[in-house]
């Protein structure tokens, strides 16, 4: 059984193939990744590096030749970007005649009112119309995804957030990488949706959680979507990337990434790392950095 990872060498790719290497030997392991360089340490181990460019379809269907299980991580970049990067990893993967696709798309994908969402609906509607096999992970939202909040309460600034009292089902980047790896590796997982979400929490609990963590009172400012995106520019975000995010808090106060699910338990074997535990880890990491 030949697996391949895409974008390897990203901040879930890494997770995933590490977790993959604890079961599955390295010779059936392989990488596609856009520059094969930046993956020396995974050949050094045994792991077959390929080059593969999302945006040259020619180097994927090469990448992709003599794969039973492939696992696409979705690209980053606007969406018209993304879904034409995500139909040629998928058209490349039929013409490769892949076994099987495991896709890591979001939270309620064919359901949700997020921008972002048009992205993964497109892309596991071309995964499903291939024939293959496949399998969705509709993963919900990586708690690193808090991290310049974080890294704001621990300069001494409030939670900021328009979110409301939306609810959110964070997990560790590492969660999610090994219940993809579960599916990569294991069976019976063939033409399944998973929704991949930790326990539902609104930002008021986060912010406790935290200041659990920290020994301190974490206020919460709830603001309006205006008054956010004014303070993520002045925090120095570019344009483009505040809309983004102000539709993210839009999208959870209305519901978007409300969803009751334990898929992530089904997968893992084990319950989603607890949330104070997860928030002293992305602390513990952050204040290494910054020493």
């Amino acid at each position: 059984m030949n697996i391949l990872v895409t974008g390897a060498t990203g901040k879930l790719g890494t997770k995933v193939v590490e977790t993959l290497l604890k079961s599955v030997p390295a010779h059936q392991l392989a990488v596609s990744v856009r520059q094969p360089e930046k993956a020396e340490h995974l050949r050094a181990r045994g792991v077959d590096v390929r080059h593969g460019d999302f945006d040259r379809p020619e180097t994927l269907e090469t990448a992709f030749q003599g794969i039973d299980r492939l696992l696409i991580i979705s690209t980053d970049g606007d969406n018209e970007t993304r879904i034409r990067q995500h139909t040629n990893a998928v058209n490349a993967a039929q013409r490769a005649q892949v076994g099987f696709i495991v896709y890591t798309s979001l939270a309620n994908a064919n359901e949700s009112r997020l921008a972002l969402a048009e992205v993964h609906r497109v892309t596991e509607e071309a995964i499903a119309n291939t024939g293959i096999p496949y399998s969705f992970l509709r993963n919900n939202w990586y708690l690193e995804n808090e991290i310049g909040t974080v890294q704001a309460v621990l300069a001494g600034a409030p939670w900021v957030t328009s979110a409301g009292t939306g609810k959110v089902g964070w997990a560790l980047r590492q969660d999610y990488a090994e219940a993809a790896a579960a599916v990569l590796a294991g069976d019976g997982h063939e033409n399944t949706i998973y929704e991949l979400s930790g326990p539902l929490m609104t930002q008021e609990e986060l912010a406790a959680a935290l200041g659990a963590v920290l020994g301190k009172d974490v206020p919460v400012q709830q603001v309006d979507d205006a008054a956010y995106a004014d303070i993520m520019k002045k925090a120095g975000l570019p344009d483009p990337l505040v809309s983004f995010l102000v539709d993210i808090q839009r999208g959870i106060r209305e519901g978007s990434l409300e969803i009751e699910s334990n898929d992530f338990e089904k997968l893992l074997g084990r319950p989603v790392t607890p949330i104070h535990d997860a928030l002293a880890q992305l602390v513990r990491d952050l204040k290494g950095t910054t020493h």
